[in-house]
């Protein structure tokens, strides 16, 4: 596969993430945020379910089939990655009904920076270009969330939330990812999450099966663009890409959710906000740019 197309999929893959905040977002308007993720993960990962068999179809032979993956593993894998995953897109939804799609998107972003810092704590070193980065990222986020009395908005404070959890859950992701088979492990992933939020659906929120027909188009594109499409298009190009220049591309979806929110959901950030964004997304590349993420 050649480089063009390689970086076309991960683009295109940024891109859809950074839409599915839009999406997140005027899904909310219909629904409340574990009812929403519920559906979306359910549908997630039914739409991979024929990825799954189309891709062991192209299998070859020297490759691991899927009569071979090791079922512990793969659960193991699915329940922790997918704990992380659940409470991770629960407050995220939360944080929209706060924050604009944008601001979300960008403050989300910062789990490329929390990944690494993480690391330490597992013995793996951080270099200069990670610390440059956090305070970069600071800055930025300072310039973004913080109001003139000094605090973060509710909004802000559960987005950065979001973005620790989802460290978290990309740790796991990184572990259990080699050692089994990636879309099946996804697949599950996206179960187990959607059966977490279904629980705290059930509890604490009265899902409305008229609001939820409504939210079709949000639901569908959430689930099936950026659960299976978005997901399948990663996996198939990061097979052949370069980890740093793929990782870089794929935190293009922060930009994404604040254009996608300024087009679609016309919410306009003030310059202040947009220098804090610009920030950030800069910290992104500091943390990316010299090599290889070591996760």
């Amino acid at each position: 596969m050649n480089k063009l197309k390689i970086n076309s999929m991960l683009f295109l893959s940024a891109f859809i993430w950074g839409l599915a905040f839009v999406a997140q977002q005027i899904g909310m308007e219909y629904m409340e945020p574990f009812t929403f993720n519920s559906i979306r993960f359910f549908i997630g990962s039914i739409v991979l379910l024929p990825c799954i068999w189309l891709l062991d179809r192209k299998k070859n032979a020297s490759q691991v089939s899927s009569h071979s993956v090791d079922k512990k593993t793969l659960y193991v894998g699915a329940i922790c990655c997918g704990i992380p995953l659940a409470f991770a897109s629960g407050v995220q939804q939360v944080a929209l009904l706060y924050s604009p799609a944008g601001k979300v998107g960008f403050l989300t972003a910062l789990y490329i920076l929390f990944v690494p810092i993480f690391g330490i704590f597992l013995k793996k070193k951080a270099g200069l270009h990670i610390w440059l980065g956090v305070l970069v990222a600071v800055i930025g986020m300072y310039l973004l969330c913080i109001t003139d009395s000094f605090s973060l908005g509710k909004g802000d404070a559960y987005a950065l939330l979001c973005a620790v959890i989802f460290a978290l859950q990309i740790m796991f992701v990184d572990h259990f990812s080699p050692k089994t088979d990636g879309l099946r492990l996804s697949c599950l992933e996206f179960l187990v999450a959607g059966i977490i939020n279904a629980i705290f659906m059930f509890f604490t929120e009265t899902p409305d099966i008229s609001y939820i027909l409504a939210a079709a188009l949000p639901l569908l594109y959430a689930g099936v663009l950026s659960c299976g499409v978005a997901y399948t298009l990663q996996v198939i190009a990061q097979k052949d890409a370069d980890p740093s220049i793929a990782a870089l591309i794929m935190s293009l979806e922060s930009v994404f959710s604040v254009l996608g929110g300024w087009v679609i959901l016309h919410q306009i950030l003030s310059p202040r906000e947009i220098f804090g964004c610009l920030l950030m997304f800069s910290a992104t590349i500091l943390a990316q740019l010299p090599g290889k993420r070591n996760l």
